[in-house]
């Protein structure tokens, strides 16, 4: 959280807590698995975490956002954006905001959704079909994000080459003239990557029942942590929403045709 902080205002890039962000819970998740005594089911929740982990931070690298000068590299847009707000831009308000929610609030969040392991360390049910079924539905997600993430990698790029050649963005052929994915998985759902990372970290949580360790229906205090993190989703994809509705003339449309998470119905604006 210090670290975040003070790094993040000395050198004006916040994006400090989103470069940990993917690298945090697979030390997380490899110290308990290890106080566990390297249980069968904390090494396989461990292991699909780092997968989880290695895989976004890749991603991520791939944006620019880490640098041989471990303060600078890409900063995350939103933060840029929400700087220029009336209610943010002074600096002791910025400053606030960065200690309060980036630091403290992310690196909290962070803990708290790999914080099932915890609770599962303290089972003595042996490994069996049940967390077979979790570990690949879990799996599944984590495949789920990586081919949302790759298809707007891909249209991003492809839509920023055209518009480096000094054509407008109602120049470009469909469908970069829209500005905004509709392919793929992104014709069916407006936030694939959100819904998979979401679901990344509930499913995580049902570890716990295959571990036994739940009461009253299913509860362990660890879901604590995944339905903060669905809280904070709703906040930044509601966020990005509106980002896009001003740059694209067209995204309200799409907002009205395609599910803001579950994939469902095609998006048939593009041919």
């Amino acid at each position: 959280m210090a670290y975040c902080f003070i790094v993040g205002e000395l050198s004006g890039n916040n994006s400090q807590m989103d470069k940990l962000w993917s690298i945090l819970p697979i030390a997380y998740a490899w110290i308990v698995a290890v106080k566990g005594d390297l249980h069968p089911r904390l090494i396989v929740m461990a292991i699909l975490i780092a997968i989880w982990g290695v895989r976004l931070t890749i991603n991520f690298a791939k944006k620019g956002a880490y640098s041989i000068k471990f303060w600078a590299g890409e900063e995350d847009y939103r933060w840029i954006v929400l700087r220029q707000d009336p209610k943010l831009n002074k600096k002791w308000k910025w400053a606030l905001f960065d200690l309060a929610f980036i630091s403290i609030f992310q690196n909290a969040l962070v803990l708290a959704i790999t914080l099932p392991l915890l609770a599962v360390m303290e089972s003595t049910t042996p490994f069996g079909i049940m967390d077979f079924l979790v570990a690949a539905l879990l799996l599944g997600f984590i495949i789920l994000e990586t081919i949302a993430d790759r298809q707007q990698m891909s249209f991003q790029t492809k839509k920023y080459k055209l518009l480096n050649e000094g054509k407008k963005l109602n120049e470009l052929p469909a469908p970069y003239s829209l500005g905004f994915n509709t392919q793929g998985l992104w014709g069916r759902s407006r936030h694939p990557n959100y819904f998979s990372e979401q679901a990344i970290w509930v499913v995580l949580y049902l570890f716990c029942i295959s571990a036994g360790v739940t009461s009253y229906i299913f509860f362990n205090w660890t879901l604590v942590g995944s339905m903060v993190l669905i809280l904070l989703f709703m906040g930044s994809s509601l966020f990005a929403e509106n980002i896009s509705l001003k740059k694209y003339p067209m995204y309200a449309d799409y907002i009205n045709k395609v599910s803001k998470y579950v994939p469902l119905r095609r998006y048939d604006r593009i041919k």
